[in-house]
């Protein structure tokens, strides 16, 4: 807290400097984090100018996410304007670049959640709405639902005016790569035992390539949202943690917000978005700690692999993971920006 402490005062004194003599109130904290994806992202597997493309759009979206923040805005639309920039780029298995079914298609999941009232909003299967995460809002705050899939899902998209687009906009030709590769090793592509979520051609190796982000605006409200195209080759219309809340996000002001990112199957079974906000309410441990118990020791023991980025109601940030990499970014309540890849 600033302190301005000036001269004795006077009765003279002019009323601007006694103002001056007040102290300066506290802001209200803000923050905000991102993930691109965890997996097994290896700096000898990347060049540095595919460092520096996947450094500069994760600085793009979540400086994105907190410009609304700083300008007094709502935590679910720093939530939204975060992703979107992650949708819209190839880099990442979310959007633009979402990575093939085994028939051919992109199938895009997402959610959402308030953390003011637990509202929450969700979406599977979906291939012609052109934001995902905009629609699992809009299913969030326009319907009594709280998760529609597929052509049900899309309906109620073109109800609601959203943005509606031909599957092909999706297609990137090194996501179709990435299926082919996978349909002639006859297996669905595993971040474990050597295989992959997807294969990155860029970075040669294996990396989940869900987005999430969470955020606390200067009203102490969190809120947290997910999206992703889930997993290469992926048969039977599956799908994974990012869509379920509990699992992929979550978020609670007495708590902390919550978005996930890795083997959606064990993230399901282990509800460890919920986990964490749970352990953080009835053990009253910090986040940090609860993130580590949840990930390190929980999730790793099931057999799982991946991360988390979480935020609590004072902005105390958390970025774990039990993968060699996480995609990931964070902007605190003081302005500073990190930016991270690898493990170290």
């Amino acid at each position: 807290m600033l302190l301005i402490i000036s001269c004795k005062q006077t009765e003279t004194q002019p009323a601007a400097e006694q103002e001056a003599t007040k102290p300066v109130s506290e802001k209200p904290p803000i923050g905000i984090v991102i993930h691109g994806g965890a997996g097994t992202i290896l700096k000898e597997n990347m060049t540095a100018e595919q460092e520096a493309a996947y450094k500069e759009k994760l600085e793009e979206a979540v400086t994105a996410g907190y410009k609304v923040l700083e300008e007094g805005g709502e935590s679910l639309d720093a939530v939204i304007a975060a992703i979107q920039v992650m949708e819209e780029s190839p880099l990442f298995n979310a959007g633009i670049g979402a990575v093939f079914t085994h028939e051919g298609k992109n199938e895009l999941d997402a959610s959402i959640m308030n953390g003011k009232d637990l509202n929450a909003g969700a979406v599977s299967g979906i291939s012609r709405v052109k934001s995902p995460i905009q629609l699992a809002r809009t299913v969030m705050e326009k319907s009594e639902h709280v998760m529609l899939s597929g052509t049900g899902a899309e309906a109620f998209a073109q109800e609601q005016g959203l943005e509606m687009v031909d599957p092909d906009y999706f297609y990137t030709e090194r996501r179709m790569e990435s299926l082919k590769r996978a349909i002639e090793r006859e297996k669905v592509e595993l971040d474990h035992d050597g295989q992959a979520a997807f294969y990155d051609p860029f970075i040669k190796n294996s990396k989940y390539g869900t987005v999430g982000c969470v955020a606390l605006d200067k009203n102490g409200n969190l809120a947290a949202g997910t999206s992703t195209g889930g997993m290469t080759n992926k048969r039977y219309n599956r799908i994974g943690d990012a869509p379920i809340i509990g699992a992929g996000t979550y978020a609670n002001n007495v708590s902390c917000a919550v978005s996930s990112t890795g083997w959606g199957e064990y993230f399901i079974r282990g509800v460890v978005a919920y986990d964490i906000a749970a352990k953080m309410e009835y053990q009253k441990i910090p986040l940090q700690q609860a993130s580590k118990e949840v990930i390190q020791d929980k999730l790793t023991a099931m057999g799982g692999t991946g991360g988390i980025i979480a935020i609590d109601k004072s902005g105390e940030i958390s970025m774990e993971f039990n993968t060699p990499g996480m995609y990931r970014a964070s902007i605190d309540s003081e302005g500073q920006l990190n930016i991270g890849i690898y493990e170290k």
